[in-house]
């Protein structure tokens, strides 16, 4: 840890990470492959850190969305395949020439865009034909229309030469949606390949998450883009582990009377005598003041409900229960101390938010510790 002596802090636990890519390496159905995907900084883990354990285990896919983790992953040393996992601005394409990532095209003017780098020698790797396929209307082209299908044939013509692939993103893994979408796609693929010149065996189809993977639902895919699971956010029961915790310390510990007003706007009003610990912890370092009236958490194994309103650098716990409290304790606010767990369902109804939110803010807010 620095001997600045960070406030708050996220410890990563990189075997977990390993472990967690292990059990779904052996979810994965027989010919199909993993994208790994990277964003918001490996999910605010560190991509310096989580790229060699890729590496390590033989994943040769990795899912990107901007130029600056694209940047990181080949730094990391990555020279597999690059896959952006969104739509992206002329200037982000050719700022990412260098790094080799495959882009998506979904309108015609991206594919024109495309081609013009294409014919100037410029770009260097093949594109992927983004279908909305009734999804997540945001980057894909809808060819469930004239116009769209029109557009379709267009972008072939174009740049069909430098198509690697047709991909979609579906939005919902409710299994009577996500089989509507899976069949969807399947027919538009086939459309595609029936009214173009592209052909299906030359093609990398992929759709699907972490949680369609989880499901084992049938669906029509070469690859399964997944990054969730690999943090443990999801399916304890198989085995996953969640991979980041985060921590402060207790800095102030103080005797408090009956009527004593905690926090600001005097929200919380003591009924009796307490003995309340100051932790250097707040929503400036990710701890969001929704979690008022339903924070908690843990000192010396022992759970502290948390009084008050969240301040921007500090919260109050209530430790009268836990008379060995002291000053320069460590606070778990996620994670586990002793045999005392805050998880990921206390996580989720304390911030009223789903963990992937939560560790890429912590990640992005607090220096990283790795275990």
């Amino acid at each position: 840890m620095s001997d600045l002596l960070p406030s708050s802090w996220c410890e990563i636990h990189l075997d977990r990470v390993s472990r967690n890519l292990e059990l779904t390496h052996r979810l994965l159905p027989k010919g199909t492959s993993l994208c790994a995907v990277m964003k918001a900084d490996a999910y605010g883990h560190g991509i310096d850190r989580v790229v060699p354990l890729l590496i390590e285990h033989g994943v040769t896919r990795i899912g990107i969305t901007s130029n600056a983790e694209a940047r990181a992953v080949r730094r990391a040393g990555f020279t597999g395949r690059l896959f952006r996992l969104r739509a992206a601005s002329l200037l982000e394409v050719e700022g990412a020439l260098a790094d080799r990532v495959e882009e998506q095209v979904g309108s015609l003017r991206a594919a024109r865009q495309m081609r013009d780098l294409f014919d100037a020698g410029r770009a260097t790797v093949g594109v992927h034909l983004s279908l909305n396929a009734q999804g997540m209307s945001r980057d894909g082209l809808e060819i469930s229309t004239k116009a769209g299908q029109r557009d379709c044939r267009n972008i072939v013509r174009d740049i069909g030469a430098h198509i690697i692939g047709i991909c979609t993103h579906f939005p919902s893994n409710e299994p009577a949606r996500l089989e509507h979408s899976a069949d969807l796609f399947t027919e538009q693929v086939a459309w595609v390949c029936a009214n173009t010149g592209l052909q299906r065996a030359d093609l990398l189809v992929h759709a699907g998450s972490s949680l369609t993977l989880l499901l084992g639902a049938q669906i029509e895919t070469d690859m399964y883009r997944c990054g969730a699971i690999l943090y443990g956010v999801l399916n304890p029961e198989l085995g996953f582990r969640p991979t980041m915790e985060i921590k402060s310390r207790v800095v102030h510990i103080g005797e408090y009377p009956k009527g004593a007003t905690v926090g600001y706007d005097c929200d919380h009003v003591l009924s009796e005598d307490r003995r309340l610990a100051c932790v250097s912890i707040g929503y400036a370092a990710g701890y969001s003041r929704v979690a008022q009236g339903r924070g908690s958490v843990l000192i010396r194994g022992q759970v502290a409900p948390v009084l008050g309103k969240v301040s921007m650098n500090s919260i109050v716990a209530d430790v009268t229960d836990i008379p060995e409290a002291q000053v320069e304790d460590d606070a778990t606010l996620f994670g586990t101390d002793g045999t005392a767990c805050l998880g990921p369902s206390d996580a989720v109804a304390q911030f009223g938010t789903i963990l992937p939110d939560l560790f890429a803010d912590w990640g992005a807010r607090n220096p990283k510790v790795y275990r």
